[in-house]
């Protein structure tokens, strides 16, 4: 088996990005590495304007304290595996990257591009996610921020197959993760990626068509209000244990 890994820099999936690696690094031959802030997605003045003007300023300090502080990339380096920056996963670059290193699988862990289904293509088995909710909720690319918000916080991760609409592929594996009160969107997130890596071994070892679900209502970057609530009721994005760890994880220790 054959994997490429497609990932992000971020602390908020940097150890369990390690974890699969150590597991499976044997036959990972090409992680393609996606930077949250590469001038096709904006550059860093645009993303931080868009999110201002779409979430109001209570999400910059989770974007600083997860992305902008990103983990060092002597990290992933440090596998010894070829790494390959990704300014568009359907582009004509990393399609010849992908076919050069011949996976049969891609897997995705917290990257933030959508594969087309020609990329899918090019590994005979496809694609799959891991993704830090219970899917079919909180689709989108914050969903600790949305199961923070639920009146009854419920958390969990799945893995699902990969297809050209945002978090709708057939469920492969999914588990719930009860998490302490006072846990932090942050901190969910790093626990629930932590906890799908299991869950991705799963998927690999047992290839299966996964369940269909249909999908419910996308969550995208929360509106003002939402985050204004969390605020009020005391559930935090982040918090000083959330930063020191983004602070030694942007450092080579």
């Amino acid at each position: 088996m054959r994997i490429a890994l497609f990932t992000l820099e971020s602390a908020l999936s940097a150890e369990a990005v390690e974890a699969f690696l150590r597991a499976h690094g044997d036959r990972v031959v090409l992680v393609g590495r996606s930077d949250p802030f590469r001038p096709g997605a904006g550059g860093p003045v645009g993303q931080a304007w868009r999110h201002l003007r779409r979430s109001g300023p209570r999400l910059l300090p989770y974007l600083a304290v997860n992305y902008a502080l990103h983990p060092a990339r002597g990290r992933l380096a440090g596998f010894g595996l070829p790494v390959v920056e990704v300014a568009d996963v359907n582009g004509p670059a990393m399609a010849a990257a992908i076919r050069a290193a011949r996976p049969d699988l891609l897997v995705s862990l917290h990257f933030d591009q959508i594969f087309g289904a020609e990329t899918l293509a090019l590994a005979p088995r496809g694609g799959i996610n891991l993704h830090p909710s219970l899917l079919p909720r909180h689709r989108g690319p914050v969903p600790t921020i949305w199961a923070l918000a639920e009146p009854e916080p419920c958390f969990g991760v799945t893995v699902h197959r990969l297809v050209p609409r945002i978090d709708a592929g057939a469920i492969l594996a999914q588990r719930e993760v009860p998490l302490p009160p006072g846990t932090t969107a942050s901190a969910a997130a790093r626990a629930l990626h932590l906890a799908g890596v299991p869950l991705l071994a799963e998927a690999i070892a047992r290839p299966s068509l996964g369940r269909e679900v249909t999908p419910l209502p996308y969550c995208p970057f929360p509106p003002p209000d939402l985050l204004r609530r969390l605020a009020q009721q005391r559930r935090r994005l982040a918090d000083r244990k959330d930063l020191r760890l983004a602070l030694r994880l942007a450092r080579l220790d």
